[in-house]
């Protein structure tokens, strides 16, 4: 390499133009100004570091805070259990695989979990996914061609969404769980074509529940497939928490079923769960599953290890459903404004970007963990608190984020 002093003038042009590229990009990029203004504000409501377990109550800056920001539904996140099965298989497998499952990193751990996957789904065969959003990623954007089509709620998650971005076919949005819109998107579809309708479970924003029977009939109706994204279902519906369609007993009238380890499953990853066909042409086609590391010894372990305890444990479903039904209760009695909710999930309406990141860091001050949902995660005019429960939370944990959420509504003028 020249010396500095010694530089060529092709090799000065280059330099010149790296740096001037650098100037540009920083220049535009320094316009986004939102975060540094509510850090200003001391409003900030992201990256607040926790130093402890995620159980229902947490410790943030060395106080006490009750958690209502989690997706473990089931609570199984600091269940020793899963905790032994990660480290046991931690010891006998080491820390990680260091490479995609297409060439070495696919242990027989990985194979034991993928069939105990498809016999807990009911499907004949089931791929694992490093996370749950390269799931959607890979398996959206692999499966149709330029000539066929995507259909998909327009709320949707974002893993579906970029899914479909990166495909090359046809992408028809329908209204929310408007049945009657789905049905028009496929009267515009080509018959001879394949026709893909994507959906969420569990809208893991607003927590209101996709009509899963009406759509697996419209998909007989126009000869389409059916994809369900059971993220936020899983744990939570259905007879041991296996979702949502086969708590509506459409399962098997489903072509392929997403999960996610991340949430219930107190665990890192993800799966799809469908027929050989199509796990064989995946496992040969799927950019984010081919081209990724698999997940951890530990992940796979506690996942497995989360299937049996869902399994032997209903109880645990119960009491998820008797908090979920006595906080959505009080929510409505308190007068919040909670949309269709019918979940764990409840949407507590703001409306004000602002106004939800002033309200957010003021139940933390009083002791009280919940997460923000602004644009572009929801529109503008949706901006909304988001307040999940677990199965290990307790109607006393309940009733004091109540009280709280009453007393910081009221001086936000949210609540008369």
């Amino acid at each position: 390499m020249a010396e500095p002093d010694k530089l060529s003038p092709v090799q000065i042009v280059k330099t010149a133009s790296t740096s001037l590229t650098m100037k540009l990009l920083q220049e535009k990029l320094s316009k986004y100004t939102v975060p540094q203004q509510a850090k200003a504000a001391g409003i900030y409501p992201y990256f607040r570091a926790i130093s402890s377990e995620q159980d229902p109550e947490v410790i943030i800056n060395g106080r006490k805070v009750l958690m209502f920001g989690s997706n473990c539904y089931t609570g199984l996140v600091n269940d020793p259990r899963i905790k032994e099965a990660a480290i046991e298989a931690t010891r006998k497998y080491g820390t990680g695989c260091a490479g995609s499952p297409f060439l070495n990193g696919t242990l027989d751990l990985h194979k034991k979990l993928e069939a105990r996957l498809a016999e807990y789904i009911g499907k004949e065969d089931v791929m694992i996914y490093s996370t749950g959003f390269e799931v959607n990623l890979g398996v959206v954007s692999t499966l149709t061609g330029r000539e066929d089509y995507i259909l998909w709620d327009e709320q949707d998650h974002a893993s579906i969404i970029e899914g479909r971005r990166l495909s090359f076919s046809q992408s028809l949005k329908y209204k929310h769980n408007d049945m009657e819109s789905l049905e028009k998107q496929l009267q515009k579809c080509d018959p001879d074509k394949v026709k893909l309708i994507v959906t969420d479970s569990v809208f893991s924003m607003e927590g209101d529940v996709a009509d899963v029977k009406t759509i697996t009939e419209l998909a007989k109706k126009y000869n389409a497939s059916v994809m369900v994204d059971e993220a936020h279902g899983i744990g939570v519906f259905g007879k041991g928490g296996r979702g949502v369609c086969h708590h509506y007993g459409v399962a098997d009238d489903v072509d392929l079923i997403m999960g996610t380890f991340s949430k219930s499953f107190a665990s890192l990853g993800g799966f799809i769960a469908t027929d050989k066909e199509i796990t064989n042409y995946l496992r040969h086609h799927s950019r984010s599953y081919i081209f990724t590391a698999s997940i951890t010894p530990a992940s796979t372990a506690a996942a497995l290890a989360a299937i049996d305890i869902m399994e032997q444990e209903p109880e645990r479903q119960e009491a998820l459903w008797d908090v979920t039904n006595y906080a959505l209760e009080g929510f409505r009695n308190m007068g919040c404004e909670i949309g269709h909710t019918s979940t764990p999930i409840i949407p507590l309406y703001i409306r004000d970007n602002f106004k939800t990141f002033a309200v957010t860091s003021d139940l933390l001050e009083e002791g009280i963990f919940v997460n923000p949902v602004v644009s572009p995660a929801v529109a503008p005019h949706d901006t909304l608190i988001r307040f999940s429960l677990m199965a290990t939370h307790s109607k006393d944990q309940v009733t004091t984020a109540l009280e709280k959420i009453q007393k910081v509504f009221r001086k936000h003028g949210i609540l008369e």
